[in-house]
């Protein structure tokens, strides 16, 4: 019997626009770095666009391996000479409506890959449709991106509620993310916990915060991760100090991921 050692990880947000993907990106990217294989899936089934971040044309993606037109290991693409990325398409019906026999599917699909790798990320799609529900059921930890924006933080909000009461998960980090100050950020995140604390009777972790970085911009412009072509930025130590404190995260969580594979499927 294999012992796994995958932690499974969805980013995800209430919201469009608050710099999900790039942290997705940059964090799978300063793991690979550190020395961990590491997997990002775009689970963005409605506007992937991971590709787009990276500069890349892939040949094959999720839809393909949902249909079992290829095997996950032919859709994968190699970023950093390591860190992979399986894409994923965008405005396909099929997978924006995924019912729970194709997500199982596709579970079955990807098991026997997924633990090849010490993290594989989730990019999921903003908002609480019924996909991107299932699919943060399924991991091991979940982060919601955040930013100041007071409709970010409501959204945010609406997720945890209803992950809680569907799924009956409790445990959230939360990113806070284009950050100006120390300040805001810890402003930031205590409007959320107290708003869940007093509601719904949770209490979400702080992982960390990413500072707003013109760097970050310049990154995406030249369809690169910031930390390849912006290391020491702002914003690049910051991601590099939540890809460390993820490393901890896992070492942790070692015994009790032992006992259960990378993603498990998603309660009916």
């Amino acid at each position: 019997m294999r012992t796994n050692m995958t932690l499974s990880v969805a980013i995800m947000s209430g919201k469009g626009g608050v710099g999900k993907t790039n942290i997705s990106l940059n964090l799978g990217c300063a793991l690979h770095q550190a020395g961990f294989r590491t997997l990002l899936m775009d689970c963005d089934l409605g506007l992937a666009n991971l590709d787009v971040l990276l500069g890349i044309a892939p040949e094959g993606n999720l839809q393909d391996v949902l249909l079992g037109n290829a095997a996950v290991d032919d859709v994968l693409h190699t970023v950093d000479n390591g860190f992979e990325v399986l894409p994923a398409a965008s405005g396909v019906p099929e997978l924006i409506d995924m019912d729970a026999d194709m997500r199982s599917l596709l579970l079955d699909r990807l098991e026997p890959t997924l633990d090849n790798y010490d993290f594989v990320f989730l990019d999921l799609g903003a908002g609480i449709n019924d996909v991107v529900q299932a699919f943060a059921s399924m991991v091991a930890l979940r982060i919601i991106v955040i930013t100041p924006e007071p409709t970010s933080l409501t959204d945010s909000y609406a997720i945890i509620k209803v992950m809680s009461s569907r799924y009956n998960i409790r445990d959230f980090m939360v990113l806070v993310n284009q950050t100006e100050s120390k300040k805001e950020e810890q402003y930031t995140f205590a409007r959320l916990h107290g708003a869940c604390k007093r509601f719904l009777g949770i209490e979400p972790v702080l992982l960390g915060a990413v500072r707003n970085d013109r760097k970050l911009v310049d990154a995406v412009r030249r369809q690169e991760p910031l930390l390849r072509c912006f290391p020491g930025s702002p914003a690049g130590q910051d991601l590099q100090a939540v890809a460390a404190r993820l490393q901890q995260i896992r070492m942790n969580m070692l015994d009790w991921l032992a006992d259960r594979p990378p993603l498990t499927a998603p309660l009916p």
